[in-house]
């Protein structure tokens, strides 16, 4: 782990700038590392998307890196709804996402498996793209 308990988040979706819950809008500030891509597949939830790693659909999912302190997580983590259990709507996942040709350790939030059941990708991997349009 980083210094000083920072961390990298992956956001996909309303995170994302310009998004309802735009992450450059929250305290403590964000630090911008650039944008980021992880294999996966999107689905559109109401106004929000669920991003669904890997699997035989996957398609280049885009997202914006950031640096965060441990308090800006906790934020996080409270307007993606985390509890503890199998209830939870999305769930917290380490991994490795490129930036500028760089592996960045970051987490991300990947929708609860129960809540796509039945439910099509959009497609393509840019919920700004898609929400825009």
């Amino acid at each position: 782990m980083p210094e000083g308990g920072i961390r990298h988040v992956f956001v996909y979706g309303t995170l994302r700038k310009g998004g309802r819950n735009d992450i450059n809008r929250l305290a403590p500030a964000p630090k911008y590392l650039g944008m980021g891509e992880v294999k996966g597949s999107l689905y559109h939830l109401d106004w929000y998307p669920g991003l669904a790693l890997g699997g035989e659909q996957a398609v280049t999912v885009v997202g914006e890196v950031y640096e965060v302190t441990r308090e800006l997580e906790a934020v996080l983590d409270d307007i993606e709804g985390l509890v503890d259990g199998a209830h939870s709507e999305y769930f917290k996942r380490d991994l490795e996402v490129a930036v500028a040709g760089r592996p960045v350790p970051c987490f991300l939030y990947e929708i609860n498996p129960s809540r796509i059941a039945g439910k099509e990708p959009i497609g393509h991997g840019d919920w700004i793209r898609f929400h825009s349009s």
